[in-house]
């Protein structure tokens, strides 16, 4: 038994979601369950290197564990949207999707230059959204150095990418396939 089991208990698997063949790994389950999300946080909080200035969120599922983790780090949250969303003046940052493009922003004052940013997600399978949020980050001057997601899909490479780009990642569990 691996020190996670408990959390990828509360994690269900709704098969053929959203098509045939894909294993949709749904945390809802787990984010029902008060014990298994304070859980989460404790953990993902105990794994985080050094002092944090801000945890940046990816929309929508990764403001959730973004707002939570920052209490226990004593740090702010950086909310990554998609564009059009936040009031303002922005910055933003295209990628790539398997058709098409889409686009992230953040307020072009969220950060002073040098902040030491977190980034947390959900999820991570491909990594083209979590690559992206690191490239504006980076952009606005933030120093990230480090991720944090609840599940990794190693089988589709994303958390390999960011290590490429020098970003340790710790998920608390795992699952094979996409």
């Amino acid at each position: 038994m691996s020190a996670n089991d408990d959390l990828k208990a509360l994690i269900r698997t709704i098969p053929d979601f959203p098509k045939p063949g894909i294993q949709f790994r749904d945390i809802t389950t787990l984010l029902l369950d008060p014990g298994g999300f304070a859980l989460t946080i404790e953990r993902m909080a105990a794994a985080t290197r050094g002092d944090i200035d801000l945890v940046a969120g990816i929309e929508a599922r990764g403001f959730l564990f973004a707002a939570a983790l920052a209490a226990p780090l004593k740090a702010g949250v950086l909310l990554i949207r998609k564009d059009g969303k936040l009031p303002g003046a922005t910055i933003a940052e295209d990628y790539a999707l398997e058709y098409g493009q889409d686009r992230i922003a953040i307020h072009e004052d969220a950060l002073v230059p040098g902040a030491r940013v977190l980034l947390v997600d959900d999820l991570i399978a491909t990594g083209g959204t979590a690559r992206a949020a690191v490239r504006l980050i980076r952009k606005a001057g933030g120093v990230v150095e480090q991720a944090q997601f609840l599940v990794d899909l190693p089988d589709l490479g994303g958390a390999d990418a960011l290590r490429k780009e020098n970003i340790t990642v710790d998920a608390l569990v795992s699952f094979p396939g996409h």
